[in-house]
């Protein structure tokens, strides 16, 4: 059984953060282990509270994990703050861990600041060149490069440049565009457009962290870094025609419909 590390938050509502990831993970078939970050109380409609763990705490439970495990792969999810950030790039560095899938998660679907303004530096610098590859959405990208990302060709640009701060490769992902849902892969080589026909529903917490987790525990698998991509294209696509609502704001994604 391959072991896949999630290092993120946890969502109280249940349909992002770990929450998610730890049900992708179960629907590759993979042993999903965690590394928790930071504890939100938040539901469909707000983040209500967030504490974010001491940092020696988050890479306490990284070491326990691979001090006994094998990891075949890891994903980050919120790190919440710029020791955190700092702290887990130099854990994955040290312990070699393989296949690193960021995303750099920066704020909530309703809007709620997920990371404080000082780790977006500690990103570029510490994190991004320890990442397989890296995910972004558009406004994480723009913050990234302190730029607006905004179009389809800003999305090829920003993928190239992203690409040079050090990753193995980028996804940028183009859900908050108009029209189909396309996202731009870079590896530094190939330039690949990703599309499929947009779903039209509201429900779509946990998808940035569905698709993240199923890159890394297609990684984690064995799959080509472009196969896992692709794959994970299409298994957060159905997740997402899954979705439905469970309270009074957007409902999540269903991961466990995407190996359906």
């Amino acid at each position: 059984m391959k072991v896949v590390l999630t290092i993120a938050g946890s969502d109280s509502g249940g349909g992002a953060g770990i929450q998610a990831d730890l049900k992708t993970f179960a629907a590759h078939g993979v042993h999903g282990a965690s590394a928790i970050t930071a504890i939100t109380a938040q539901n469909s409609v707000h983040v209500l509270e967030v504490f974010a763990l001491e940092p020696r705490l988050v890479v306490a439970q990284i070491e326990a994990v691979t001090s006994d495990m094998t990891v075949a792969a890891a994903k980050t999810g919120m790190l919440a703050n710029r020791g955190i950030v700092e702290a887990v790039a130099a854990a994955v560095r040290r312990l070699r861990i393989p296949h690193l899938v960021v995303d750099p998660v920066m704020v909530a679907k309703g809007g709620d600041s997920l990371l404080d303004a000082g780790a977006v530096r500690a990103y570029v610098e510490a994190l991004l060149p320890a990442a397989a590859v890296v995910t972004p959405n558009l406004p994480e990208a723009a913050a990234l490069l302190g730029r607006p990302v905004r179009t389809l060709e800003e999305m090829r640009g920003a993928a190239r440049d992203l690409q040079r701060l050090g990753p193995g490769a980028v996804v940028v992902k183009g859900g908050h565009l108009e029209g189909d849902a396309v996202d731009v892969f870079f590896d530094g080589q190939r330039m690949e457009e990703l599309s499929v026909p947009r779903i039209a529903t509201a429900n779509t917490h946990g998808t940035g962290c569905t698709f993240a987790a199923a890159v890394a525990a297609r990684l984690g698998r064995g799959d080509a870094l472009l196969d896992a991509v692709r794959g994970a294209k299409e298994f957060v696509t159905a997740a997402i025609r899954a979705s439905y609502k469970v309270g009074s704001g957007p409902g999540p994604v269903d991961p466990i419909a995407g190996c359906r």
